[in-house]
């Protein structure tokens, strides 16, 4: 039973980290639209769910403590008290504060009491005298203070069905405390059915064989209805429906007893009306025909009395529903479907020695249903961008407050979808960049003024789709980038000679290099030079690319070139003797001939005539030391990565070929220039090249040998 109660505890505190995030990302949003009642709504519903749920699974310490913070937004809701930049401030505190009472070790000394009571000392300072319900050391539930009447243009009534599974106990879970929530709300009828109830020596005591039938009248929402049952609305039957009611004029018409039968599916119209020709009341006419139980004339009976005060109200949209996966089932899945595109492509090889047979074309009808599974699986794991914008909003504030810089944050395209894993690695360089451009790019209030610029700096934070890839780009409008001073710290890091000759776009790739900084002083935020080599390096792990464009005085544009996802690739492949390869096609330019006429006139130099202009070029054999003999004509693959273009040799080129990535393993880890490997249709395994490295790798060699060249003509010299 206690790892039963675990597993559902784990699941909740999974659920209330979202709910963080969704609060964190309101109450920002809350800060510049104060007035907006659908945030207030949004965050109040998030702090009563994690209330609720909270002292449900056991976590007593975060409810009470969350309550006290529900309690200042209901007090927002009735118009008691204004949304302010101190309520702000405190209310992400006391979000952190939540987090990092999940995030303690079960069974650890509570975290941060004197946190918490400084939080909600400070809390109930913002409260007015006559606003306030203090009763010993909380406040009164808002749920159930009668102080500030509800709007009833808001007020719904909801017949609430309710059975639980029998082994609820073995859960973890009180359904009385769910009833006790449900109470909450507002104004609540329950009738407890007690007809699965066994002989008291058939009895499992541990077994719940009551359910219950719920009239609630509420100006909290049909949402915060839904969220009572919202761990346990999979295991349990639970049924929620607004009731309309019948009005004539301004007063609402009182259900018939035998309409709320009907309506509620219990009884037929054809026993209404029976029942209806008998001189006793109604209810005790249907027991006695045996059409209904006892205990369901009362619960409808309960229904009709609750209804008698309530005016009809409209029905609230049904939220969408949805299933949690754990992202390890996704990957398998994935895994899956990666074997199966193998066998398919297997397949269609072996279809191809049966072409009067019936089995090309059922080859044929099994690719194109493989590759709608193949598509469907990898749009499973797609999510919008959005989460990982929402942190942004936090680090903006937080670090333009620290640096006493006024900035203003503004997001486009937050539902643009990116895979999983892509997002989840991209969060840590998209900060990295943010600081840079909080720290370097913003400047100060009194020197934007004086710049003839406005006090508050921007920031422009963007996502959009373009094929295959999507472009995230971070814009400022701060001081932008010295191309003279990063040159200047370029020579003097010996990163480029004094006298090179580089366009302004590779000026700026300068501060991409590990450990360049032109920071005057190191700062908590920044200075040591660690950051944009770090984010070069890890949008290139992901396939992607970087650029920088920047005009001094007027602000600078970093823009981040990533794949749709990782799982799978659309690529070329070549082969180099017996061996395979797979080159993103994302970069293929387009593939010519090398003949050994080419080679000669080049007069020993690894460089290809495409068409009137130069291209160096690359010899795979040579750099995975193949042996064996090269054909008399091989072919060149172009690749075009942030405008330099690029060629790799190989022997043949056989075509484009869609996959799933496999990972190489621990054991390769150190292979740079592989970024994974894939299964082909016959068996064999074709590595997937890195292009981005295996261009670092091959530049940085050429230069090894120049310098070696160079230190020997020296040394001959002397």
């Amino acid at each position: 039973m206690s790892d039963i109660k675990d597993k559902h505890r784990e699941a909740f505190k999974e659920e209330a980290r979202e709910l963080l995030t969704e609060l964190e990302t309101s109450l920002l949003e809350l800060e510049e639209r104060p007035a907006d009642a659908d945030l207030i709504g949004r965050v109040f519903r998030a702090m009563h769910t994690i209330k609720g749920s909270g002292a449900m699974f056991g976590f007593e310490a975060i409810s009470d403590f969350t309550h006290e913070v529900e309690t200042v937004f209901d007090l927002i809701r009735n118009g008691s008290i204004p949304v302010t930049k101190e309520l702000v401030d405190l209310t992400v505190a006391a979000r952190d504060h939540i987090r990092s009472m999940f995030d303690a070790p079960e069974g650890a000394p509570e975290v941060g009491n004197e946190k918490a009571l400084r939080l909600i000392s400070s809390l109930r300072k913002l409260i007015p005298v006559e606003s306030s319900a203090v009763k010993g050391d909380h406040f009164h539930s808002p749920v159930v203070t009668d102080q500030q009447p509800k709007s009833v243009d808001q007020e719904i009534t909801c017949r609430i069905h309710f059975r639980p599974p029998r082994d609820i106990a073995f859960r973890g879970i009180d359904p009385l405390g769910l009833l006790h929530e449900l109470s909450h709300l507002g104004e609540c009828t329950i009738t407890a059915r007690t007809q699965d109830v066994l002989a008291l020596e058939e009895l499992n005591a541990e077994s719940c064989y009551l359910y219950w039938d719920v009239i609630l009248t509420t100006c909290e929402g049909i949402d915060a209805v839904k969220d009572v049952f919202l761990f346990i609305q999979d295991d349990a039957e639970v049924k929620i429906d607004i009731i309309k009611n019948r009005v004539d004029g301004a007063d609402p018409e009182q259900k018939k007893l035998g309409d709320i039968l009907v309506e509620r599916g219990e009884v037929t119209p054809e026993i209404v009306q029976k029942g209806l020709s008998a001189q006793k009341r109604f209810g005790q006419v249907l027991v006695e025909m045996g059409a209904l139980k006892a205990d369901t004339v009362t619960s409808a009976l309960a229904e009709q009395q609750h209804l008698k005060t309530q005016q009809e109200k409209k029905q609230a949209a049904d939220a969408a529903s949805s299933i949690r996966v754990s992202s390890s089932k996704l990957d398998k899945l994935v895994d899956l479907v990666g074997e199966l595109v193998t066998l398919q492509s297997l397949l269609s090889q072996t279809a191809g020695m049966f072409k009067k047979t019936k089995i090309p074309a059922i080859a044929e009808a099994v690719e194109r249903l493989t590759a709608e599974i193949r598509d469907t699986t990898m749009g499973i794991r797609m999510l919008p961008i959005g989460s990982t914008f929402s942190k942004c909003k936090r680090l903006v504030r937080d670090l333009s407050k620290e640096l006493g810089k006024e900035i203003e944050l503004t997001t486009e395209g937050a539902d643009t979808e990116l895979d999983k894993t892509v997002i989840e690695k991209l969060n840590d360089p998209l900060m990295h960049i943010l600081r840079n451009s909080i720290d370097h790019g913003i400047e100060q209030p009194e020197d934007r003024v004086a710049g003839g610029k406005p006090r508050t700096g921007t920031i422009r934070l963007s996502a959009k789709h373009s094929g295959a890839h999507v472009f995230v780009q971070v814009q400022d409008n701060g001081k932008g980038l010295d191309s003279d001073v990063i040159r200047a710290k370029g020579v003097e890091k010996g990163l480029i000679s004094p006298d090179a000759k580089f366009s302004e776009k590779d000026i700026f790739a300068l501060i991409l290099a590990p450990g360049f900084s032109t920071a005057t002083k190191i700062t908590s935020v920044s200075g040591r030079g660690v950051g944009m080599d770090v984010v070069k390096r890890a949008i290139e792990s992901l396939r992607g690319s970087i650029e920088i464009s920047s005009q001094k005085g007027m602000g600078t544009t970093i823009t981040l070139k990533l794949p749709l996802t990782l799982a799978i690739i659309e690529g070329l492949l070549v082969k180099i003797g017996a061996e395979s390869f797979l080159m993103p096609l994302s970069v293929v330019e387009e593939c010519v001939e090398l003949t050994r006429s080419d080679v000669q006139k080049s007069n020993g130099r690894d460089l290809a005539d495409v068409r009137g202009k130069t291209v160096p070029y690359i010899r795979l054999r040579e750099q995975f030391m193949i042996t064996g003999k090269s054909p008399d004509i091989e072919q060149i693959v172009i690749v075009n990565l942030d405008g330099q273009r690029t060629g790799f040799v190989v022997d043949r080129v056989i075509g484009g070929h869609q996959t799933v990535i496999k990972n190489l393993g621990s054991v390769y880890k150190d292979i740079e220039v592989i970024s994974g490997a894939t299964i082909l249709g016959d068996g064999t395994v074709a590595l997937i090249l890195d292009i981005p490295r295996l261009i670092q790798q091959s530049e940085q060699e050429e230069t090894n040998r120049q310098n070696a060249t160079f230190n020997f003509s020296h040394r001959s010299l002397e």
